[in-house]
């Protein structure tokens, strides 16, 4: 049987790009596209209902807060798999059949693409985003055992899977929350290498050196907190 996938998309400011995401998406593939707006001040919502998405709005500002409203939106009807993804068009749908390979194979329950074992176009991912990235993905490998190369957003994950982690953070945090609490609760991961372009518009993170900074101190924190609340796993001592 075909596993059922929805995307979830938060979008702040994506007018540019969103209606070119949305018609790239594989149909049947993707069952149902949800486009959370964080606060837009352009037609983003208008044109992502125009090519057939869910939209929902979520006003507390946040990368997390967009995703965990729209997962609010698949609740009635939850599919098997949720697959989350940027609005800026510099995921590229044409690898979601690798990010999903491994699952539908019953070998993982969550995959992450990435980046860093991808092709980049030059200038797509920063030089603050790598070195954030290679040392959050050090830290996950020396504290909680588990190996990754990147946090990158273009990821899917079981949706029993999600629902078991408790996902809280609203902010920068969240893809390395979903990454530390799928380590510590034993969940199968794996990493598939994904095309990276540059983003149609600036980025809301890390195109800004303050950005940038708060994301990084947003991301050491939560790994901090994870600790601070339980500890080392024992399996990685």
């Amino acid at each position: 049987m075909i596993a059922s996938v929805d995307v979830v998309i938060p979008a702040l400011d994506e007018a540019e790009s969103i209606g070119m995401v949305l018609a790239s998406l594989p149909r049947p593939a993707i069952r149902r596209a949800v486009v959370c707006d964080n606060g837009s001040r352009d037609r983003t919502a208008e044109i992502a209902r125009d090519h057939g998405a869910v939209v929902v709005c979520e006003s507390r500002r946040g990368y997390g807060a967009a995703c965990q409203r729209a997962l609010r939106a698949l609740e009635d009807d939850p599919p098997e798999i949720v697959l989350f993804m940027d609005a800026d068009r510099s995921d590229d749908p044409a690898d979601l059949g690798s990010i999903l390979a491994p699952i539908l194979a019953g070998r993982a329950d969550l995959v992450i693409g990435s980046r860093v074992l991808g092709t980049r176009e030059r200038g797509s991912l920063t030089p603050q985003a790598r070195v954030g990235n290679w040392i959050a993905t050090r830290l996950i490998a020396w504290l909680y055992g588990v190996r990754y190369t990147d946090l990158g957003p273009f990821r899917a994950i079981r949706y029993s899977s999600l629902a078991s982690l408790g996902m809280g953070d609203p902010d920068f945090g969240w893809t390395v929350e979903m990454q530390v609490k799928a380590a510590r609760r034993g969940l199968r991961s794996e990493e598939v290498p994904v095309r990276y372009r540059r983003r149609i518009g600036r980025s809301k993170i890390s195109g800004t050196l303050s950005g940038a900074t708060a994301a990084g101190v947003k991301i050491l924190g939560t790994i901090a907190r994870d600790m601070a609340l339980h500890g080392r796993p024992a399996r990685s001592r």
